[in-house]
């Protein structure tokens, strides 16, 4: 609402003395009047000695031009906080150097980048905030500069703050903060090489263990920067997976071992005792040739064939037992041999997906590296174009936001499906972080990459994401590169990035190529 004009003020002042009945006197006047003009009563109000103030006051910066503004708008409306808030922030737009020196030399003239915007408590405050919370990002090692941290904070927070005190902090501390940056990047750096070179020496050890090389794999795909929360958990995921299915395969192997031993022990103790029958069997036939040899007649010989013929039979029947008893812990130990091989295989396929996003199927990193290579490889030998492409879906946030991070992932889902259906054979899709998808697109030059994206925005068009029971459209903004002669394959995939934030800045939901 815009304020009266004073003429405007003063007509209806005189209407409302007239209406109420009241003597117009200056009292009563100025009463109304600043009733009216919504100025607060103020007795005593030392109007002409602040205008001597104002006036004696040197207006030498645009800062202190405009205060000065002010503070006679506020004396003539009477308003002491107009006043006070005029002052203070007049003294702000103070020129470097104009309160140093001699109390009688003169002021250097201001400049345009001498002059400042008032510092309010408000803007320092905010900034103690801002250093407070990027405090945990910079460690706690250094206890000096955690001190130091602190009694800046303190400092920006205390009122009445003394602004050259405070300048000289924030100079001091940019310094040492600069130091500490640069350290925590080192260490960073340190411990992501620290991790790659484990999980390369595990890899390299389980030259046979493809499963366990999987997870090396993708535990290095997940530690490349930019590193990322959603990355991380999703690994997270995979890997538990891989974990359970890699306890049950130890468990069944440390069964068939037993079983082996067991059978082992088994065959040993049936061979030991099939050794003591066959002996026991050879004597017996021994004794039976010299009761033969001495026998006269047939009614001699016949009570010793009785008994050659019951020790055969009883040496044949303990042999066909022992037979059927190794021949079905053979078949045992031959069944927990498959389960296991069935349970490695399962795990090999498992490793083989630590390439491939969970969530969408698409690529990983990992994945998208090695086909970079591959694609690139043929790109040189055949000397044909090969374009990637980046695209990042529009709005994601707020799409996450209002239906949900479950409906987030559905999105993302939705999106790979749809890109899968519209994409040739040859064509590579791959998860790039978050919201943000690779495409290689091989034997495809420039303009003709372009022209697969557009298609791919109209199919969104056509196919909405059901969230539920509502309809949400989604879109993108993407980038197009062709691969240059001596270009690697992340540095065209960094040109499209490069042309995705143009796409975004123009307007998103459009393809740009670079």
């Amino acid at each position: 609402m815009n304020e009266k004009k004073s003429f405007e003020v003063a007509r209806e002042t005189l209407k409302q003395l007239t209406t109420r009945k009241l003597p117009p006197t200056p009292v009563n006047y100025k009463a109304i009047y600043n009733e009216i003009a919504g100025i607060p009563s103020v007795e005593h109000f030392p109007a002409n000695e602040l205008r001597g103030i104002a006036h004696a006051l040197q207006a030498k910066t645009p800062g202190q031009q405009r205060q000065k503004g002010l503070l006679e708008s506020s004396i003539d409306r009477m308003n002491w906080d107009g006043v006070r808030a005029a002052l203070v922030a007049y003294a702000g737009f103070v020129p470097v150097g104009a309160a140093e020196g001699n109390a009688g030399s003169a002021a250097k003239p201001a400049t345009s980048s001498e002059s400042a915007p008032a510092l309010t408590t408000e803007f320092l405050s905010q900034m103690g905030r801002l250093i407070e919370y990027a405090q945990p990002a910079l460690g706690t090692d250094d206890p000096r500069f955690a001190e130091q941290t602190g009694q800046l904070i303190k400092a920006l927070r205390q009122p009445g703050f003394d602004v050259s005190m405070v300048k000289q902090m924030l100079v001091n501390y940019s310094h040492r903060l600069s130091f500490a940056a640069e350290d925590q990047h080192e260490i960073k750096s340190s411990l992501l090489k620290l991790l790659n070179l484990v999980f390369e020496n595990i890899g390299e050890l389980s030259i046979e263990d493809q499963w366990l090389k999987g997870q090396m794999e993708s535990l290095k795909a997940a530690s490349v920067p930019p590193l990322s929360l959603r990355r991380l958990d999703e690994v997270e995921r995979l890997l538990k997976d891989v974990i359970h299915k890699q306890k049950d395969a130890k468990q069944r192997t440390l069964e068939a071992q037993d079983e082996m031993r067991k059978m082992l022990a088994t065959f040993i103790e049936r061979l030991s005792h099939m050794t003591q029958s066959t002996g026991v069997f050879q004597e017996q036939l021994e004794e039976s040739a010299r009761q033969i040899e001495s026998a006269k007649t047939l009614a001699d010989i016949a009570p010793v064939l009785k008994e050659v013929i019951g020790a055969t039979r009883a040496i044949a029947k303990d042999t066909q037992s022992t037979r059927e008893e190794l021949n079905a812990m053979r078949e045992q130990a031959g069944s927990t041999q498959a389960e296991i091989a069935k349970l490695h295989q399962e795990l090999d396929r498992v490793s083989v997906q630590a390439r491939h996003d969970p969530l969408t199927g698409a690529l990983n990193r990992r994945g998208l590296e090695e086909a970079l290579e591959k694609e690139i490889s043929t790109v040189r030998r055949k000397e044909t174009p090969l374009s990637v492409a980046l695209l990042d879906i529009d709005n994601f946030k707020a799409l996450n936001d209002n239906l949900g991070h479950e409906q987030g992932d559905n999105a993302l889902t939705h999106l790979a499906k749809v890109a899968r259906e519209c994409m040739r054979p040859q064509d590579t899709l791959a998860r790039f972080g978050g919201e943000e998808f690779v495409f290689l697109l091989p034997d495809t030059a420039l303009d003709k990459g372009i022209e697969a994206m557009t298609r791919l925005q109209r199919e969104l068009t056509k196919r909405f994401f059901l969230a539920g029971n509502e309809k949400v459209l989604i879109t993108f903004s993407a980038g197009v590169a062709q691969l240059n002669a001596e270009e690697t394959g992340m540095e065209a995939i960094r040109r499209a990035d490069q042309a995705m934030y143009l796409a975004k800045r123009a307007g998103k939901n459009r393809v740009i190529g670079t």
